[in-house]
């Protein structure tokens, strides 16, 4: 088993750069979400039971100081992780978790609450079944997620407080950043490893969104995995050590 390790949590607000140093970080950790009243959250993909049949914890909910709170299991094999203004947090699942023992994570798209408990589900009111997901985005009190299945992609809008649930055919299939205001949305696809995103920007017209225009972006560094979240219609994009914020 890999040992744990050690890190440090950087956050720039209004100029200024805070470091919080952070112990004892979990092997495998991959994903990384921010919570309300400074907390954070380090994830995770995957979980397994334990000897007794429970789900082992693949989450850790830490203070603004860096100290672990809480640890939680937010489902299996997962794809992407957004959190939301309430501390909601959003996961989209592979398809090792939708077919897999985990019951959450087998309709593919998730909410839990920061103790763990799941919190929102689709319920049967996808069109098809995911494979996997690969974006999201918040929009005001709204979520937005991206995902894919064998039958194409598609775009699903979620209103936390009451569950309603409204799809959409996703105008870009490889989409791994989105951004929504309104009518209008920016996507973009990366090309991994290198210094440069593709960038489309769509306008919803009859209830479908149709793209609009589509340019090549270079970058100031190169971008990998999870390097895009949508916040109120605002795309941040990491490229190598510098984070950009590209409006709709």
């Amino acid at each position: 088993m890999a040992a744990p390790c050690d890190g440090v949590l950087v956050v720039v607000s209004g100029g200024v750069e805070h470091r919080v140093s952070v112990t004892g970080i979990p092997a495998w950790t991959s994903h990384l979400a921010l919570l309300p009243r400074s907390r954070f959250l380090l994830a995770s993909g995957r979980t397994s039971r334990d000897r007794n049949g429970t789900w082992e914890k693949n989450a850790v909910v830490y203070s603004g100081d860096g100290q672990p709170v809480s640890r939680l299991c937010i489902g299996d094999d997962i794809d992407f992780i957004l959190t939301d203004r309430d501390g909601g947090i959003w996961t989209s699942h592979g398809d090792e978790g939708i077919y897999g023992d985990h019951p959450e994570s087998g309709a593919g798209l998730a909410r839990w609450d920061a103790d763990g408990a799941h919190t929102w589900g689709p319920r049967g009111r996808l069109p098809v079944w995911p494979l996997g997901g690969h974006a999201a985005a918040t929009e005001d009190g709204m979520t937005w997620l991206a995902w894919y299945s064998h039958k194409g992609a598609f775009l699903s809008r979620v209103v936390p407080g009451t569950g309603d649930l409204t799809n959409y055919r996703t105008p870009l299939r490889d989409t791994d950043g989105i951004a929504v205001r309104g009518t209008r949305m920016l996507l973009t696809r990366r090309f991994h490893n290198r210094p440069g995103v593709g960038l489309s920007r769509a306008e919803l017209v009859d209830d479908a969104w149709v793209i609009t225009t589509q340019e090549k972006l270079r970058l100031p560094g190169p971008v990998v995995m999870y390097c895009a979240q949508g916040r109120d219609g605002v795309l941040w994009l990491r490229a190598g050590d510098s984070w950009l914020h590209i409006g709709t």
